[in-house]
């Protein structure tokens, strides 16, 4: 199980101010796990959005959101909705939002932040990847996560050895950040790479006290 929390409500007014509106999806997996997902949760997200004038076009509780074959099945249940909707706002951990961001051409605004568990969880195998850092920023990056697609887990763009969209560290991998140059041009959202992203704060990797002596953490707990 990937364990997550909910960001701060002020975090997600402030990101989605410019935004008018707005699709829920949800995790139907870790979250109702951790006791912060289910149709509960989505309810409470609409009101709160919607107390504060945006527009819900619509939302769709999914099983599982790391596995995008059930994603692709579920959200094109609600391709009406979407195609209303500014952006998407997903309540599940890093990978979802990725899994999300990668079938869905629009911003997915993340809800949650993962907390660092230090070991692979036991998730539906694919080529998204979160690094469990506690504070996500994948609402500026059109989706795709820079600490796990960059060799370097580079914040705030390229490094100069990236040569014809390859890695500087292996020459066989992509870039991380022209994939993320390529995802926010498409989805005509480039202007999120204007925005300045602090340095990491790394006691957020560690897990809590609290989280550790929880069951949560271990079962024996």
């Amino acid at each position: 199980m990937i364990l997550v929390e909910p960001k701060p409500k002020d975090e997600i007014l402030a990101f989605l101010q410019d935004e008018r509106a707005i699709f829920i999806v949800a995790c139907g997996g870790c979250p109702v796990g951790a006791e912060v997902g289910g149709e509960q949760k989505v309810l409470e997200m609409k009101e709160l959005l919607e107390s504060n004038g945006k527009k819900i076009t619509g939302s769709a509780l999914i099983e599982f959101l790391c596995n995008k074959a059930l994603v692709g099945i579920h959200i094109g249940r609600h391709i009406n909705e979407l195609n209303e909707a500014d952006c998407m706002l997903v309540l599940s951990c890093g990978v979802g939002v990725q899994a999300v961001a990668n079938t869905v051409d629009k911003v997915a605004y993340p809800a949650f932040n993962t907390l660092p568990m230090r070991g692979v969880a036991g998730v539906w195998q694919s080529t998204e990847r979160c690094n469990q850092c506690g504070d996500c920023l994948l609402y500026l990056t059109g989706g795709l996560c820079p600490i796990t697609l960059c060799a370097k887990s580079l914040l705030n763009g390229p490094c100069g050895g990236t040569n014809n969209g390859k890695c500087e560290v292996d020459k066989e991998l992509d870039c991380g950040w022209y994939l993320i140059y390529e995802r926010l041009k498409r989805i005509g959202r480039l202007d999120l790479l204007k925005k300045y992203v602090q340095p990491k704060d790394f006691q957020k990797y560690i897990p809590s006290p609290q989280l550790r002596s929880s069951s949560l953490w271990a079962l024996e707990r």
